[in-house]
């Protein structure tokens, strides 16, 4: 679980995105950054249970800085509004697909699969899924998969089929997306909940059939 205390101040940084507010509460952004290391050490443990090789991380591996690279944004707020972690078996640089954790005052989420990889990477799981379209199919299609993400795959798609697909295949709404992630929300209390680790587990081990899948390419 994470503390009130650490979505407070997460609330109290979006109305105060800026720096001398920021080094303000430097004490309160430690101790909300603590706590969240703190509950990602016990996601990697959870993880490692069903995805060995996760096991190996440590928080620090797998958190995102909480300040923002505002050198080609039009938004120069200095900071995220978010704590976030990502799980992958090289850590929050690593290229495959994986495991992601969105901790953000009402909007929270744990997601996995991958979200615009490079063109090689991409042409290669527009390939796999062409290639082993019935085994795509067994994952995405799959009753308890639909039920737990039932918005399904998502991410950004192209209007028309990428160059050597056609129309006519039968995977071709998949082959057109240029993102492959799903998605389960929490709400605040849930995220404060004792159970939230148990749930975010279970909810990343749902889609390891999925990462799984994308993993071919990469691997």
């Amino acid at each position: 679980m994470l503390q009130s205390s650490s979505l407070k101040f997460l609330k109290d940084l979006k109305k105060n995105n800026n720096k001398p507010w920021f080094e303000t509460h430097r004490k309160q952004f430690e101790s909300s950054k603590a706590d969240f290391h703190s509950m990602v050490e016990q996601v990697i443990k959870a993880i490692s249970t069903f995805d060995k090789p996760i096991g190996s991380l440590e928080a620090k591996n797998c958190t995102f800085r909480i300040n923002r690279d505002v050198r080609f944004s039009k938004n120069k707020a200095p900071y995220k509004n978010n704590i976030a972690a990502y799980f992958n078996k090289d850590g929050k640089k690593g290229l495959g697909s994986g495991y992601y954790l969105h901790i953000e005052p009402g909007k929270s989420f744990a997601a996995g699969g991958i979200w615009m990889p490079e063109p090689a990477i991409l042409a290669g799981i527009r390939q796999e899924i062409d290639y082993s379209f019935d085994e795509w199919k067994k994952i995405v299609e799959n009753k308890t998969f639909k039920n737990i993400f039932p918005e399904g795959i998502t991410g950004d798609t192209l209007t028309r089929p990428p160059k050597g697909y056609e129309e006519t295949n039968p995977a071709i709404e998949y082959i057109k997306r240029k993102s492959f992630i799903v998605t389960m929300s929490f709400t605040d209390p849930e995220v404060q909940s004792k159970n939230f680790v148990r749930d975010v587990a279970k909810t990343f081990q749902a889609m390891k059939p999925l990462i799984d899948f994308l993993n071919i390419v990469v691997e």
